[in-house]
């Protein structure tokens, strides 16, 4: 095995997160906005200096779209899938009683309720 990079001690000078959740499946708005703010810290802390703190309030001041939430889920399928899940008693579930009620979700997702 052939490692093309080597760890060392020490911060870096860019950060891969906003193209790890590119890659991972974010929707494309979110990882536009994420972009766009990071250009605007950039340009921020280029202007400044890196001691002092990133002008956040102007980026919050002109937010754009909705924010995601795992938690509050206004969707009826999310709201029916989140019950399904609840209810189940994980740790006695049987494999095929557990790809049977996946198969169920599935269903629900893709509106082929039978």
């Amino acid at each position: 095995m052939i490692f093309l990079r080597k760890l060392q001690r020490g911060g870096s000078e860019h950060s891969f997160g906003i193209h790890v959740a590119e890659i991972a499946g974010m929707p494309r708005s979110i990882v536009k906005r994420a972009n766009t703010v990071l250009k605007e810290l950039e340009q921020d802390n280029a202007e400044v200096g890196a001691a002092a703190k990133p002008n956040t309030a102007k980026i919050a001041a002109h937010r754009e779209g909705m924010e995601l939430s795992f938690f509050q889920l206004d969707d009826p399928i999310l709201t029916q899938i989140r019950d399904e899940i609840l209810e189940l008693d994980v740790n006695n579930l049987t494999p095929v009683e557990a790809l049977n009620k996946l198969n169920e979700i599935k269903k629900i997702l893709t509106g082929k309720n039978a």
